[in-house]
């Protein structure tokens, strides 16, 4: 386990993004399955593949059922776990709030993203013009086949798709993320497939229940 404060780099297994690393406060990173113990105690939810976002500050421990969590709270971590599903990060640099977000397909489908990006609009008076969001590894479109019940519910994001057998979560987030009010410029998605890359990520659609999980975590210095 990395010894603090947890420096994001190779030896922790722990990817960042260059566009959160731009916002000096923002403390960030997206572990892989070389980042065992990393990120050390943080704030979570039990993830039930809802769109249930909790208002974090000074939460600790697991605050209850749900796949996102926002906090304005200097110091306190929050962070979800993922294995295929999004893991995606908000940080609002004017008003000094995070956010980070587990989104599967069914919480996708949701529109947990936007309904985060409202909750930091409602609670904490965020311009969603201003907020930063990075997406880290997830399953992408070539290896998320589905059927056509599943399909059909992606179908208000891909309306010119004639034969939707393939569903891309990251693309479909970023799409939210678009309507939410974000700017494309502030948005980070690294396009990772964690089903493809087997040496660095875990995934349940390749491993099953042999699959591990990855944290995805964010904090205020």
């Amino acid at each position: 386990m990395c010894s603090k404060p947890l420096p994001l780099d190779k030896q922790c297994g722990v990817i960042s993004s260059d566009l959160l690393k731009t916002i000096p406060w923002v403390w960030h990173g997206f572990g892989t399955r070389m980042a065992e113990g990393w990120p050390g105690e943080y704030t979570q939810v039990k993830q039930i593949h809802s769109d249930v976002v909790f208002a974090a500050d000074d939460g600790r421990g697991c605050i209850g059922e749900g796949d996102a969590l926002i906090s304005s709270t200097a110091g306190q971590r929050i962070g979800i776990r993922t294995a295929d599903c999004v893991p995606l990060l908000l940080a609002d640099p004017d008003r000094q709030v995070v956010a980070a977000v587990h989104a599967g397909w069914r919480g996708t489908v949701a529109e947990i993203a936007r309904k985060t990006v409202r909750r930091m609009q409602e609670d904490y008076g965020s311009d969603p013009r201003r907020i930063y969001a990075a997406m880290g590894p997830a399953i992408g479109e070539c290896c998320f086949e589905v059927g056509a019940e599943v399909a059909e519910q992606f179908a208000p994001w891909f309306p010119n798709a004639k034969n939707l057998t393939h569903v891309s979560l990251p693309e479909t987030n970023y799409r939210q993320l678009l309507e939410a009010g974000l700017l494309a410029e502030h948005i980070d998605d690294q396009r990772l497939c964690t089903a493809c890359d087997a040496q660095r990520f875990h995934s349940f659609r390749r491993d099953r229940e042999e699959s591990g999980r990855m944290v995805a975590a964010i904090a205020i210095l």
